[in-house]
């Protein structure tokens, strides 16, 4: 009989004891299924997220964007970067020179119509996947979560 390895089973989900560990393996695990869904629709998570998220506010100032995303404005600029260029999002000086106001332009508002469907799917998977209940409380306990982290900073 030939030396056969056993197939092994995906290892169970534990305690990695460190919030940040636990949250960040959380964030990946939710950012693979939402990239699933979203990218049938032609976007990722990030670009998803700050159309979605510029679209609620209208405009705003690259500082207040990055702190309702709690993202640096390294990071945030970085990011912006391929949304400007795709004619997505628009940036026009502030009020002093340091500061830029952001919006997202009707080429970015059709971009993010045509991927909400998807979108809609994957909070529906993880809504199910978690219940109702554990739905609601995620999103009240990473609020706190939040909350909490930018208080100690």
């Amino acid at each position: 009989m030939r030396n056969v390895k056993p197939i092994e089973s995906a290892p169970a989900v534990i305690d990695l004891v460190c919030a940040c560990g636990n949250l960040r393996r959380a964030a990946r695990a939710v950012t693979h299924l939402y990239s699933s869904e979203l990218l049938d629709g032609g976007l990722d998570v990030v670009p998803f997220s700050l159309l979605w998220n510029l679209t609620q506010v209208g405009e705003s100032t690259q500082k207040q964007l990055g702190k309702r995303l709690a993202l640096d404005s390294t990071t945030l600029t970085r990011t912006l970067a391929p949304l400007i260029q795709k004619g997505w999002v628009e940036a026009r000086p502030g009020a002093d020179r340091r500061e830029r106001r952001l919006r997202v332009t009707p080429a970015g508002r059709r971009r993010l119509q045509h991927s909400v469907p998807n979108w809609r799917r994957a909070q529906a998977r993880l809504k199910k996947a978690l219940g109702s209940e554990d739905w609601g409380r995620l999103s009240k306990a990473l609020l706190r979560v939040t909350r909490a982290a930018q208080q100690e900073q």
